[in-house]
């Protein structure tokens, strides 16, 4: 399966300090199928838990967006 990120996924990880090894580990040892999925995972030197979407279509895996997940943040 080929895996691609969108630009807005690649200034997300930038942006948040995420290494694209962290987000590839992570989706390496899901088995996922076609559509859109939400990640949510607790990751090992960050504060907060990181958020992936992906949409996979005809075999190839594309990372939408990433993010820290800041619950119960105060406007």
């Amino acid at each position: 399966m080929k895996i691609s990120f969108s630009r807005h996924a690649k200034r997300r990880a930038k942006l948040y300090k995420i290494p694209e090894t962290v987000i590839l580990e992570i989706l390496g040892n899901m088995e996922l199928s076609h559509g859109k999925h939400e990640i949510i995972k607790k990751v090992d030197g960050h504060k907060f838990s990181l958020k992936i979407v992906v949409d996979i279509k005809n075999d190839i895996l594309t990372i939408v967006t990433n993010y820290p997940l800041r619950r119960g943040r105060k406007k």
